[in-house]
């Protein structure tokens, strides 16, 4: 029995050890019900087992319940505990008929202490069912859940009593001359008949906490009170001894108790699969049974005084009594069942009331359909949504509201909706168009569940909504200003192009498309104008593509466009083809565009690129990008193809730009400086700072080549601050060392006013390396369209004011050079080397070269010829009234040393001059390099 209870106080979670407790428990009650029918072998053993077997089973079922409330019985631990306590009574009363009949021998007293125990046996029980029972929750509940009571005991008890206890209490008072033996035999039916009351009455009111728990409980108490009820009948308790058969109901129900927590406890833990509810179709059965348990009690209280009347007997006044009672009973909770239908009518109308008022006057439709798609209800706010009376719809096919293309795509999800397991997908949502009273479709989404067997839809219009999407969606992939496909839809619809069933088709080409001259437009006559340039390039270019290709604005004044391939596998007469559509869309946009009261010009310059075998849409759009640039670096207005070299250009540029980035900090920059030479005199003027990059290869680059490669602002700017400081303070080291001469240093517009170098960061440079202020100047460089003349005029201002002189370089070639000379202040004008060049072979540039020195000559400003290679250039310059010269026609760049053994010098020769002239002759002048295309040639 210890193994028994400890198999059944296990806390196995899987199902496949309660299984093998289940067995194990009915092999066990089995075993005993098979050795009572058979004596269990000897009259002996019966007597063992009818008396210590039952008291070790109850014993059994309290230590169970014991364990149970003390671990996790939560808000029901006291009814586990009256359990026990019952267990234990039932326990100790079987022990001491086990020891008058087993111990001693003797037949067992009436009354002894075992009547106690037994009858102590059901009030814990009773109680403890009271605690199990869901508690109502009015005052009419508790009323009804009493009468209740009342009327099943009463009932049992009419009909026990005419049965048998009538007999039992008239023949117990007629053979014994005490009461209490008339009082011990009724004393046991009435307990068992208030225990079958309670079980009956809260086995439809019990808690939903371990249902299978209590659901067990009870069944293990109900099969022990009908065993009592078998054992109290006159027919076997005059012949009853220990052992027999009756003796294995006792048994099974204090071990099926001892089983019931701990059994329920295991499935408890057991992981919940989803699935329908196996409850659902008994509730209805079990609700009826609940609603008809007074009638039946009724019933039987009727059958009890029918078999008096029939049987020809006095009615007992015990009968009368009882019968009147449930009777009285049952007309009093039919009254307060009445009233609580009254009010429950009440409130289901109010209810049904609101819920109608709330359907309509919702603005969502709502239809129910019947399983062959019939609309058989529809509320009215469909002639609100739908333009259509909700009578009108009534009646029709859903199919019919739907419109046709999405019929099938209803069709298949509202069948795989119906398939699906109603717990698991519980509801669906269905977004298609049905048509309005109009004759127009709106765009309704639906909130589907299912309703008998057909459908509850809940719908609303959702027109607006997707209309707003779709031109979210439209402005999310289309420029806003020509309304063309930006390059977020250009790029999908490249990759689609790619990637379709055309992706190996080589025809397949992207042209990337810059306007030429269209920042010239936007300076000259606005943003307004040059955005409606935009809109007229953009339509120009949608008109000129082919139906199946695909026109984009990428972003400024770069378009593109996607010409798909028709197949052709000659690449040669592909090339030309798309080559030809460049060119005609070049044309188109060369065309003039009339903008307001004005004509506009531009150009276009086009990269093509085709489609390779497992190429990218980014790689791709990178070709044409590529070819797009050597086409506006190539002279402009004309269409490139993509070559792969272009690649490696851009690989060869990247990594320059790279170690120039790495060259200021690994300190390679070196500074030279070029001469200045008055052409009078031959004397060293000034020198002219230039920087020059030796790179780890040793190879030495020019502004012109690493400048233009760089892409690096920052750098730039970097550059230009160690190129000031350097040549500053190279300029002071030479005139400590006895070489006073002046230095200049090109500094773009752009550059000059930069945050960084304010003016008087200029004036700190100067003082700290004790440079006089007129030993530096300025060149202002390549006039940049961009920069503000105003903010530049007041920084040479403030620098002319610290004694900085001020050169404008590059004269002759800017279009601002005019207005710079008008407004700036300038103390020297350097002639752009392209004037110096060819001043000797050509007419014209000889006289412009002349009218420009001349232009100088009038305003007092020293002038300087950059680029003077030959002695020929020389002679011409001279004769034009130049006073300096720059270039290979005296010496080329100087390292520091080179520089100060021509300093010692003093001068160079300058042809057409006979004899040499005094050192300096001609004055000071400091200068910088000159343009971006200074020699490239080291010093030598």
């Amino acid at each position: 029995m210890s193994a028994l209870g400890a198999l059944l106080a296990t806390r196995s979670e899987s199902g496949s050890t309660g299984m093998r407790s289940r067995i194990l428990l009915g092999l066990v009650c089995g075993g005993y019900s098979v050795g009572a029918a058979f004596g269990w072998g000897s009259p002996q053993v019966a007597v063992f087992m009818g008396d210590f077997g039952l008291a070790a089973a109850a014993l059994v079922a309290a230590v169970s319940c014991f364990l149970y409330a003390r671990t996790g019985a939560g808000r029901l631990r006291p009814a586990w505990l009256l359990f026990s306590l019952s267990s234990a009574m039932a326990a100790c009363g079987n022990a001491v008929w086990g020891w008058y009949e087993v111990i001693l021998g003797v037949p067992v007293p009436t009354p002894s202490l075992a009547d106690v125990f037994f009858l102590c046996f059901a009030p814990p029980a009773i109680v403890g069912l009271l605690v199990l029972a869901k508690r109502p929750v009015t005052r009419a509940g508790w009323v009804c859940l009493a009468l209740d009571a009342w009327l099943i005991g009463g009932s049992l008890l009419t009909l026990a009593w005419s049965l048998a206890l009538a007999h039992t209490a008239h023949m117990a008072g007629v053979q014994e001359a005490s009461v209490a033996p008339a009082a011990l035999s009724l004393a046991y039916p009435l307990l068992d008949i208030v225990l079958v009351s309670m079980v009956l009455a809260l086995h439809f009111r019990r808690a939903g906490v371990n249902r299978s728990a209590v659901n067990t409980a009870i069944a293990a108490l109900a099969l022990t009170v009908l065993s009592d009820a078998v054992f109290t009948s006159p027919l076997l308790r005059s012949t009853y001894h220990s052992g027999q058969l009756l003796d294995a109901g006792w048994f099974a129900g204090s071990l099926l108790l001892a089983y019931a927590p701990w059994g329920a406890r295991r499935g408890a833990r057991r992981p919940v699969r989803p699935g329908p509810p196996r409850a659902i179709a008994s509730r209805p059965i079990a609700g009826s049974l609940a609603a008809l348990t007074p009638y039946l009690a009724a019933a039987v209280c009727t059958l009890g005084i029918l078999y008096n009347v029939v049987d020809g007997r006095r009615v007992d006044r015990v009968v009368i009594f009882t019968g009147c009672t449930v009777v009285l009973a049952l007309v009093v909770r039919q009254g307060i069942m009445l009233l609580d239908n009254i009010s429950l009518t009440q409130e289901l109308a109010q209810k049904e009331n609101h819920f109608r008022s709330l359907v309509q006057g919702s603005s969502d439709v709502i239809m129910i359909a019947a399983p062959n798609g019939t609309l058989r209800y529809v509320s009215p706010a469909a002639a609100g949504v739908y333009g259509r009376e909700a009578e009108d719809l009534v009646g029709a096919e859903l199919s019919s509201i739907i419109h046709p293309d999405d019929l099938g795509r209803v069709v298949h999800e509202v069948r795989r909706f119906l398939a699906a397991p109603p717990h698991e997908e519980p509801t669906t949502r269905i977004e298609c168009r049905f048509r309005s009273g109009t004759g127009d479709w709106l765009n309704v989404e639906s909130t589907v569940n299912r309703h008998q067997g057909g459908l509850l839809l809940n719908s609303r219009d959702v027109t607006e909504r997707v209309r707003l999407q779709a031109q979210l969606q439209h402005n999310a992939e289309h420029d806003p200003l020509t309304d063309l496909p930006n390059r977020t839809l250009f790029t999908a619809r490249v990759r689609q192009a790619l990637s379709g069933r055309r992706s190996g088709d080589p025809g397949t080409a992207v042209l990337f498309i810059d306007l030429d001259g269209f920042k010239q437009v936007n300076d000259t006559i606005g943003h307004q104008a040059g955005d409606e340039l935009l809109i007229q390039a953009g339509r120009r270019l949608q008109e000129s593509v082919r139906a199946g290709d695909t026109a984009a604005r990428l972003g400024g004044d770069e378009f593109a466009a996607l010409i798909m391939g028709d197949g052709t596998r000659d690449q040669g007469a592909r090339e030309y083809q798309v080559h030809e559509i460049a060119d005609r869309l070049r044309l188109t946009l060369s065309q003039p565009y009339r903008i307001g009261a004005s004509e506009v010009r531009v150009a276009a310059s086009i990269g093509v690129a085709f489609a390779e075998p497992a190429i990218s849409p980014t790689d791709l759009m990178r070709n044409a990008d590529l070819a797009m640039y050597r086409a506006k670096a190539g002279g402009k207005d004309r269409v490139e193809l993509y070559a792969p070299q272009m690649q490696a250009d851009v690989v060869r540029r990247s990594e320059l730009a790279t170690r120039l980035r790495t060259a200021l900090r690994d300190g390679e920059f070196a500074l030279l400086h070029q001469p200045v030479v008055h052409l009078a005199s031959g004397s060293v003027a000034a020198v002219a700072a230039q920087a020059r990059w030796r790179s780890a290869q040793g190879i030495l680059f020019t502004p012109a080549e690493f400048l233009r490669v760089s892409g690096d602002d920052d750098r730039t700017a970097q550059l230009g601050r160690w190129l000031l400081e350097e040549a500053v303070a190279q300029a002071a080291e030479r005139a400590r060392a006895g070489h006073p001469v002046a230095v200049s240093v090109r500094l773009s517009a752009a550059r000059l006013l930069d945050s960084a170098t304010p003016p008087g960061s200029v004036e700190a440079l100067l003082t700290r390396h004790g440079l006089p202020s007129g030993a530096l100047m300025i060149e202002v460089a390549d006039s940049d369209p961009r920069v503000s003349f105003d903010a530049l005029e007041q920084r040479l201002v403030a620098l002319r004011r610290l004694g900085v002189r001020i050169a404008l370089d590059g004269f002759g070639s800017g279009f601002a050079a005019i207005n710079a000379l008008r407004r700036l202040p300038i103390d020297v004008l350097k002639l752009d080397r392209n004037l110096v060049e060819g001043v000797v072979e050509s007419a014209r540039l000889h006289k412009i070269t002349s009218g420009l020195l001349r232009i100088a000559c009038d305003l007092g400003l020293q002038s300087v010829a950059d680029g003077v290679d030959v002695p020929e250039q020389v002679l011409a310059l001279r004769a034009m009234g130049c006073t300096h010269g720059q270039g290979m026609a005296f010496s080329g760049p100087l390292d520091e040393y080179r520089l100060r053994r021509a300093l010692v010098r003093g001068e160079f020769p300058v042809p057409g001059i006979p004899a040499p002239r005094p050192v300096m002759a001609g004055g000071s002048i400091p200068l910088l390099t000159g343009s971006h295309t200074e020699t490239p040639v080291p010093p030598t």
